[in-house]
């Protein structure tokens, strides 16, 4: 049997965006001819928003918050506790503080179960902040700046890039890639996962790690054409 596990942002949807409602109809058919699963940063209200109640309930099971918050359907499978150790907090502040970007929108920090997204120009940005600060980011690499330092100061913590703004932030070991411990295999079982965030230091990486078979994809009609493919060849129904 072939699994199928998808990221959201930059996979599914635009990055903080809506599903187009034609991909919809389309993924909402593969996802009753085939087991899905979605492994997102994001959480559930925030998945719900962007691609709807229909679509999240018809996958076996949703992995939000990297995983830290499992659900089928309304379901609660369970929840990480972890919070974000105050030392932790105050060197980000203080990358906040520093950082040349020169807009702050506010909701730098957003804790999630088991998680924190970090963001320097801030989760209220809108649309065209979001692509002022993406621009930025382009240019001085400053979120990688800022993950790779955090990682060699705090060595029980690993902060990877996720979507277009943000940084996300975890105990080492609660990234995607915990989701594989739920899969009972036979011999023949393939796990697909598709995800825009593969680069080393990109939060879908953990995952490619350990799954059969992994997709870069730049977008949501990437992830289209590329599904579209496995039906035509069989992988998929």
């Amino acid at each position: 049997m072939n699994y199928f596990l998808f990221d959201v942002d930059g996979t599914l949807t635009p990055s903080r965006g809506i599903i187009d409602p034609e991909f919809k109809k389309f993924f909402d058919n593969f996802c009753r001819s085939n087991p899905v699963y979605l492994v997102t940063g994001s959480d559930k209200i925030k998945t719900v928003e962007q691609i709807g109640d229909d679509t999240y309930n018809l996958c076996k099971r949703v992995y939000n918050c990297n995983g830290n918050d499992v659900w089928e359907r309304d379901k609660n499978i369970r929840t990480n506790k972890w919070t974000l150790p105050e030392a932790a907090h105050e060197w980000l502040s203080e990358q906040l503080t520093s950082s040349k970007f020169p807009l702050r929108t506010g909701l730098h920090f957003e804790h999630r179960p088991g998680m924190v997204n970090f963001s320097i120009v801030g989760r209220n940005a809108t649309l065209g902040e979001r692509k002022l600060y993406v621009e930025w980011d382009k240019e001085y690499d400053e979120r990688d700046y800022i993950a790779h330092n955090f990682n060699l100061k705090f060595i029980d913590l690993e902060a990877k890039v996720g979507g277009e703004t943000g940084i996300d932030i975890a105990p080492k070991g609660a990234d995607k890639s915990q989701i594989i411990k739920d899969f009972e295999l036979d011999g023949d079982d393939c796990i697909w996962f598709f995800g825009d965030r593969t680069e080393k230091d990109g939060n879908d990486y953990p995952l490619t790690q350990v799954v059969h078979k992994w997709r870069q994809v730049n977008n949501w009609k990437n992830t289209w054409e590329f599904l579209s493919w496995f039906q035509e060849s069989g992988i998929a129904n």
